[in-house]
């Protein structure tokens, strides 16, 4: 499927119809979603694969008893990372594991080091799911190009997934995306003239 056939067809899928996406495919997916952009290639996200109907059920009141929940194959709950030092520390290493020379990598370190001092307090959280939303972009479409169907979601209790789930303090549930087989029926895709977005 061409990208802009995936982007006309893909749509909010708001009931699916239980069956469980392949694992080849789930793969294919996660793999889309990992080669995702980032500001600096920090990938400040950790994402949590949610396929079992316990753990469904326990989430379903904090997303306020959306049917999505129960009826996709998995949930993806994308959390913003806050803990730059460490995920710079992470990509220093996957950097020289990869061939890069400890010198030829110092002063783009140093620069992730004094940009993540700079971001402290709601302004790393608000940086860092910005980020998570471009990982979702990705997940969106990927989905679609493999074959089945999504739903962005923002309407659930952040505080409640990590107590739920169990989450440290810095991986903050940011916006979640279910995924499966879609047993709706799209409505039209409605978007705003190009002279009312262009200018």
């Amino acid at each position: 499927m061409e990208l802009n056939e995936v982007v006309m067809k893909r749509y909010a899928t708001k009931k699916f119809d239980g069956k469980q996406i392949p694992g080849k495919k789930l793969n294919e997916l996660l793999d889309i979603i990992r080669f995702s952009a980032s500001s600096y290639n920090m990938q400040p996200w950790k994402i949590k694969v949610i396929s079992d109907g316990e753990t469904k059920k326990k989430l379903l009141e904090a997303t306020y008893g959306q049917e999505q929940i129960m009826s996709c194959s998995s949930i993806l709950v994308f959390c913003a990372d806050t803990d730059l030092e460490a995920k710079i520390a992470e990509l220093e290493r996957e950097m020289l594991e990869s061939g890069s020379k400890k010198e030829s990598i110092a002063g783009f370190i140093n620069t992730l080091k004094g940009f993540s001092q700079g971001l402290q307090g709601k302004e790393r959280l608000c940086w860092a799911q910005k980020q998570v939303y471009l990982a979702l972009g990705n997940a969106i479409n990927g989905a679609k190009s493999l074959g089945f169907d999504s739903c962005p979601m923002e309407g659930f209790k952040p505080q409640e997934y990590s107590r739920i789930l169990g989450l440290p303090e810095h991986i903050v549930p940011t916006v979640l995306c279910t995924i499966g087989y879609g047993a709706d029926t799209p409505r039209p895709k409605m978007r705003l003239p190009k002279e009312k977005v262009y200018f």
